[in-house]
């Protein structure tokens, strides 16, 4: 049991000789953490950015470093298209352009969004990602390209559906909630 002190309430109420370093997390969300797993209680709350968030505007392309320069803009084609898994892969995936729809899990989302996303991507010439949980049937029937997402704690894991995609993407960690994980309430 943590014992707590009324002066150090920036720790959440944790003494801060209790707190052990880490070079991973500082002491706020260590303190967090405990706090979570003596109490019971996971605070679900929006902590926001300290800094502002880059747009699109934001964004630099170098279009040297890409290719070389169209001779003529307005009659040359501009290929945006990408190969994934040229040198080694069986059935390298094409996709038109390098953009991807991430992985939304079956939850988070219902089957007419995962359909219209699958639709979508495909319309876009591109692929989607399953998100945690798993495949769904209107998922796989509408997405040219699926990528399956497979998490370390195989949660929705299904080798049939793990066959039956276009790719895998290994999910490594969950960086949006240190301590918590994906922890479902």
């Amino acid at each position: 049991m943590l014992k707590t002190t009324e002066e150090n309430t920036a720790l959440g109420g944790v003494d801060e000789r209790q707190l052990e370093e880490s070079r991973t997390f500082p002491k706020g969300v260590i303190a967090e953490i405990q706090r979570m797993a003596d109490e019971g209680i996971y605070a679900i709350r929006g902590f926001g950015a300290k800094r502002q968030l880059p747009t699109f505007d934001d964004l630099l392309f170098l279009g040297a470093s890409a290719s070389r320069y169209p001779l003529e803009g307005y009659r040359e084609r501009c290929e945006t298209g990408v190969t994934l898994g040229t040198r080694h892969a069986k059935k390298p995936i094409e996709l038109k352009i390098p953009i991807t729809i991430a992985g939304m899990s079956f939850g988070a989302l219902g089957a007419h969004a995962k359909e219209a996303l699958g639709r979508g991507a495909t319309a876009a010439g591109t692929s989607t990602t399953t998100g945690d949980g798993g495949m769904t049937p209107e998922e796989r029937q509408s997405s040219k390209t699926l990528i399956y997402q497979v998490l370390p704690s195989r949660y929705g894991m299904n080798p049939d559906d793990l066959r039956r995609a276009d790719g895998i993407e290994i999910v490594i960690g969950q960086g949006a909630k240190p301590g918590g994980g994906g922890m479902l309430l």
